[in-house]
């Protein structure tokens, strides 16, 4: 699996090199600025983008925005951001093509690997991996509008996990109940937030994310 990875901190990207190295993926590139990430993403097409959100020469959202563009000429391109802090208007740029194929994850998470590796996986296979943090603070966000306020405990717990791209099995596992409880969960969830049931685990969570977002 080909990765470009920008960020422009030599020891933090140094380390991802050799963190995502020894998982068996293959550096395409690793970048320190928004031009060469750019430059990179077009021409050698990666499998999945890992990418710093602030990224010289502006320091401010230049990775993200050089991502956003990329995805715009290649459609479903894999980006998986990284931020030191939970940035509600990055989340909600990166998600709004409702494409899949995407993750926001807090720097903190770097430190361990094999979350992190788990997560570049899964954004490269066109699923989402969502830092539990910003999930949390999009909830509660969202906490006192209805439909949302209608939700149980139980099914706001379960709609957080599912917004982290967890499938059914792993939101059983993690809850210790039966995986036939956690289908029954998210239907009701679905029927409360007026939501199309779709078999389909990554369009269900950017649906969701994306009825969580509307109209801010």
């Amino acid at each position: 699996m080909r990765v470009v990875l920008a960020e422009d901190l030599f020891l933090l990207r140094d380390g991802l090199v050799r963190l995502l190295e020894a998982y068996g993926f293959e550096i395409a590139a690793a970048v320190e600025s928004g031009p060469e990430l750019t430059r990179a993403l077009a021409e050698l097409r990666p499998d999945v983008a890992v990418v710093d959100v602030r990224l010289p020469p502006t320091h401010t959202d230049e990775g993200l925005q050089c991502a956003l563009g990329a995805r715009r000429d290649r459609p479903g391109l894999p980006v998986l951001v990284l931020s030191q802090h939970v940035e509600q208007l990055y989340a909600r740029e990166l998600l709004a093509d409702g494409s899949g194929g995407v993750g926001y994850l807090l720097k903190d998470r770097v430190f361990d690997a094999e979350q992190f590796v788990d997560a570049v996986r899964r954004v490269a296979a066109g699923g989402t991996a969502m830092d539990p943090q910003v999930i949390q603070q999009l909830l509660a966000r969202r906490a006192d509008d209805r439909p949302l306020g209608g939700l149980t405990p139980r099914e706001s717990e379960v709609l957080e996990l599912m917004a982290q791209g967890r499938s059914n099995a792993a939101i059983a596992g993690q809850l210790v109940v039966t995986e036939r409880a956690i289908a029954k969960h998210t239907s009701n969830i679905f029927t409360k937030l007026g939501l199309e049931v779709s078999d389909d685990d990554n369009r269900r969570v950017l649906a969701v994310l994306a009825y969580l977002d509307r109209d801010r």
